[in-house]
């Protein structure tokens, strides 16, 4: 029978003939040419395996990649035939004369401008670069809207409208040009390196400059909305320049009540005089794209994309959401003064108050999503352009005065404002909102000579109140 332990002498010999295992302390043999050779096939066939594993994982990611460079091409050339329709349409719009056609024409333009923007969201483009283009596709559809409605009721298209209409057919002409010459020369490889935020595309669109063109009042989403014409940004003298790791920290905490889980600084832009950082966010409750001024880190706008369809909140719920966060943001004491609720978006326009005058050149604009209860846009750059402690001028007038002078006309309210005028220059004014035969207007006196300086109508349509 054999021992499974081995003698002594049985040891010895094999280790003389250079088989067996050295015994504790003893010096290791090299392995025999049997041994290397087993050694070198395993190590083989792992180098095998290991390559097969990584060449089998850079193909599926290079198909992911592919598949996703494929589907951002896919959004790109359907924006550009969106764009297309809406130039057509848009030139249709400006001969049609029955309200039929008008009716069948708005409807179109409505649909289109809102699949345009869905496009847009999906280019793999920072939002920076395509706010402006969102902004004008998202104007068209709500002017289309307010149209519809006008000649849905059996009315005529106002001189103004009449004038919008050759507005939008200006600026889309001028888009459609921008988006047919990226899609001639965009590649693939273009597509990829967007997907990686460099390349081709990504200097395309940075230099996508605005559409010249005289934009009509009904443009405008509120009194004054648009001021934005200020030089140096007055609300920050006198603030130090940040870091971007200090803008990430400060993104941080303007956005806690969103539970952030990513801050990412990707670079500067100049968004109306203003130098800021691009800040990008993940978030349980959304991605975000802001703007921090890079003077004194203040939240310039930023904006979040997720689904809000339904109506949970009411306007004044959704006052005291936005205040909170302007508060929050450093933006203490505004008051609203304008509040358009279309469909589950409460948007709102908050001026600052002085000597019992509301200062509209110093204006914040917000989103509130109504489903949520929470503000998922954001834009500051009038009071961040305008901001400063005036001196008002003494209104010479009482608001006595000008209600007797409106004659058979009754104001539900009536208060002094600060307005902006051309080339920067501001007036004290008396503001009346006035209902007229199921109309509603904003009229405004001047303070001193009684004066009309400004009027605005207000429209009612399914995407909030507009003015014209």
């Amino acid at each position: 029978m054999s021992n499974k332990f081995s003698s002594g002498t049985d040891k010895a010999e094999r280790l003389q003939h250079g088989e067996g295992e050295a015994m504790t302390g003893e010096r290791r043999r090299a392995p025999g040419f049997a041994g290397w050779l087993a050694a070198v096939i395993v190590l083989g066939l792992a180098v095998i395996v290991l390559g097969t594993m990584l060449a089998l994982g850079l193909k599926n990611y290079d198909g992911a990649q592919t598949a996703r460079a494929d589907e951002a091409s896919h959004s790109l050339y359907e924006l550009n035939a969106l764009v297309d329709n809406l130039d057509a349409n848009l030139s249709k719009a400006r001969i049609a004369s029955s309200a039929g056609d008008r009716a069948r024409i708005f409807s179109d333009i409505a649909v289109e401008s809102e699949l345009a923007e869905s496009a847009i969201e999906r280019l793999p483009v920072a939002g920076e670069l395509t706010r402006s283009m969102t902004s004008f596709i998202n104007k068209v559809g709500q002017s289309a809207q307010d149209m519809l409605v006008t000649v849905a009721e059996g009315g005529d298209l106002s001189s103004s409208q009449l004038a919008s209409i050759e507005y939008m057919y200006g600026c889309n002409r001028q888009l459609k040009q921008f988006l047919n010459d990226i899609c001639t020369d965009c590649s693939r490889d273009d597509m990829m390196g967007a997907l990686k935020g460099e390349g081709k595309l990504f200097d395309d669109f940075g230099g996508y400059t605005d559409p010249v063109a005289d934009v009509p009042k009904e443009i405008h989403d509120g009194p004054f909305a648009e001021n934005t014409e200020g030089g140096e940004a007055l609300a920050l003298k006198g603030e130090e320049e940040i870091t971007p790791a200090r803008a990430e920290e400060l993104a941080r905490q303007y956005f806690k009540e969103y539970k952030v889980k990513s801050v990412r600084c990707t670079g500067e832009a100049v968004s109306g005089r203003l130098t800021c950082y691009n800040v990008e966010a993940e978030t349980e409750k959304g991605d975000i794209f802001a703007q921090l001024s890079k003077q004194g880190g203040k939240l310039v706008m930023f904006d979040s994309h997720k689904d809000c369809r339904q109506d949970n909140f009411s306007d004044e719920n959704c006052i005291r959401i936005a205040e909170k966060f302007l508060n929050d943001a450093g933006y203490a004491g505004m008051k609203p003064v304008w509040v358009s609720s279309g469909g589950a978006v409460c948007n709102l326009n908050f001026v600052c108050e002085q000597d019992g005058a509301v200062i509209y050149p110093d204006m914040i604009k917000v989103k509130v999503c109504r489903e949520r209860g929470m503000v998922t846009g954001m834009e500051a750059l009038a009071y961040l352009l305008n901001h400063t402690q005036r001196t008002l001028p003494a209104a010479k007038l009482t608001k006595g005065d000008i209600l007797s002078s409106l004659g058979g006309y009754e104001a539900d309210s009536i208060r002094l404002a600060l307005i902006p005028e051309e080339g920067g220059a501001e007036r004290l004014a008396y503001e009346c909102f006035i209902r007229y035969k199921g109309s509603e207007y904003y009229v405004y006196f001047d303070a001193s000579s009684g004066k009309e300086c400004g009027i605005f109508t207000v429209v009612n349509s399914a995407q909030g109140r507009n003015l014209l």
